[in-house]
């Protein structure tokens, strides 16, 4: 790739990148949640009883086993955002990011336990004294418990250190310590002091998270609504992960006392409590922001859209885009991945997606309601099995077909009266078809991605109108020279769910689930001296 060109971003492309970095340990979490989910309610007594062969000591210990490797993510989580946020906002030079993220979170929280060492306040084992000042045992180092935000806190000021002292040179008597290697040195040095200011501001940081949390309480029902649809809402900006990072991660998704300990945080609670052995049954409090809500609009709603948007296609079209469909309603109720049919109305008819949102919103209140407690992230068939119909009926699972349904004959019945009322320009209903004909490809497509990264490259204006490139769970985000040379028809042509502009050199392009084998293949396409 080109040398990258130092610009300076916007606090809007900031938070973007930001929540773009949650996503690996957000990813290892879904994937950790399903491994303690399964192994946790395999080995219960409640399923143990129904099927009694699973009692083989064989079984129980690769039960036992899946639940304790299924914990790591959440016993580590703080430490894993501190790394994940400089790996992923690193220009270059990542892996020293990442090391440095350690680093600083380490002696973050050293500095915090030695204030409150000199304090008198440690050591101690008093439960009294601990709770009061919050202090956890984190990394074997007794400090304030700043959770996921102070792990944010610590991985942007490392990000900003990497940025401006990974080149830096140093006269030649400390040359060695220059370049990146001074990066952890100067993180040590710097998170040394903010770990001190640490005891002085937190109280003020958690009653504004607290706050947060009471005014979406203060909400009743229409919290869960409230967080949604605002997800939902935040989407397509790709800011949704703040908000959501916020509700699952910090006070603002209530606070809980499990197995003797003060859990924050919706699926913090929900995973302390799966993972719990004396506690039976979830709370409700902390599953209504959690995947149970996704479930009307994913399992149900979006399904019903698809099937709309098939309907009212042209009959000569319906072949076209059948794959299409299928596809993204396979991402949607199979992996919880939703743009790849969003986005097929999003463009073209935004208040449709503002209805969707409200829906979604709907989805969570009526799942609250109807008292269902399935947890997890993602709101897919696999969080409904491994976290509803597992854990037993306590859970309600099977409310969630009843309500899914019925999002689903409503997403129906709205989606297939606009598009027709109001002659919506959905898949399969261009007259002229010059989308689909304007590049089709008559040439096999080899590409481990299944996409023609060179001509999706072609339609970028080339590999010198790329600045940077990157990638989210389902779109290419990336910054151009010329944004004039982007040909948003040619890239639909190419399978391209989605163009969205930011600003005039800041854009994203929505392929699907495959869109890190085509972000590796770009990046091979732009190194290659050839192309």
């Amino acid at each position: 790739m080109n040398k990258q060109q130092k610009q300076k971003i916007t606090l809007w492309e900031f938070f973007q990148s930001l929540g773009k970095t949650f996503m690996l340990p957000v990813a290892l979490l879904s994937f950790s949640g399903i491994m303690l989910g399964i192994g946790s309610s395999l080995s219960s007594r409640d399923v143990i009883t129904l099927l009694p062969f699973l009692d083989h000591q064989a079984f129980q210990l690769t039960f036992i086993w899946m639940s304790k490797i299924g914990s790591f993510a959440f016993s580590f989580l703080p430490v894993m955002f501190a790394i994940a946020i400089p790996l992923g906002l690193a220009r270059e030079n990542k892996g020293v990011a990442a090391f440095a993220g350690f680093v600083g979170f380490a002696v973050f929280n050293l500095a915090t336990n030695f204030y409150l060492t000199i304090q008198g306040i440690l050591p101690t084992t008093d439960p009294l004294i601990l709770k009061a000042h919050n202090i956890q045992n984190i990394l074997g180092i007794q400090s304030i418990d700043s959770g996921i935000l102070g792990a944010v806190i610590v991985g942007v000021i490392v990000y900003l250190l990497h940025e401006r002292f990974n080149t830096i040179r140093l006269p030649d008597a400390l040359a060695f310590f220059g370049g990146t290697r001074f990066v952890p040195i100067i993180t040590t040095l710097v998170l040394g002091l903010v770990g001190l200011v640490v005891p002085f501001i937190w109280p003020w940081f958690a009653m504004g998270i607290t706050g947060l949390g009471n005014l979406i309480s203060s909400a009743g029902s229409f919290g869960p609504m409230i967080f949604g649809t605002g997800e939902r809402l935040l989407l397509p900006f790709g800011l949704h992960h703040i908000l959501v990072a916020l509700i699952r991660f910090t006070e603002a998704g209530g606070t809980m006392e499990v197995c003797g300990n003060s859990v924050s945080g919706a699926l913090t609670i929900f995973q302390a409590q799966l993972s719990c052995p004396t506690t039976h049954g979830f709370s409700g409090s902390a599953t209504q922001f959690l995947s149970q809500g996704k479930m009307p609009a994913f399992l149900g709603g979006l399904p019903g859209a698809a099937l709309a948007i098939y309907h009212c296609a042209h009959p000569q079209n319906r072949h076209k885009i059948k794959g299409l469909l299928i596809s993204g309603v396979v991402a949607c109720v199979i992996g919880g991945t939703t743009e790849p049919i969003e986005f097929l109305f999003l463009f073209v008819a935004p208040f449709l997606y503002l209805i969707h949102a409200i829906l979604t919103g709907l989805g969570f209140t009526v799942m609250a309601v109807t008292g269902v407690t399935i947890g997890n992230t993602d709101g897919n068939l696999i969080d409904f099995v491994v976290f509803g119909i597992l854990h037993g009926i306590e859970t309600k699972w099977y409310m969630v077909p009843v309500v899914a349904f019925i999002w689903f004959v409503s997403y129906y019945a709205i989606f297939r009266f606009a598009i027709t009322r109001f002659n919506i320009k959905t898949p399969g209903r261009d007259t002229d078809g010059k989308n689909n004909e304007k590049t089709a490809t008559t040439a096999p497509i080899t590409s481990k991605s299944g996409y023609d990264t060179v001509a999706i490259l072609q339609a970028l204006g080339g590999k010198d109108n790329i600045i940077s490139l990157d990638n989210c769970i389902t779109r290419l985000r990336m910054s151009v020279k010329n944004m004039s040379e982007v040909d948003d028809d040619q890239l639909k042509s190419l399978r391209a769910i989605g163009v969205i502009h930011l600003n005039d050199h800041n854009l994203q392009v929505v392929i699907g689930p495959q869109v890190q084998s085509v972000k590796d293949e770009l990046d091979q396409l732009i190194q290659s001296p050839h192309n």
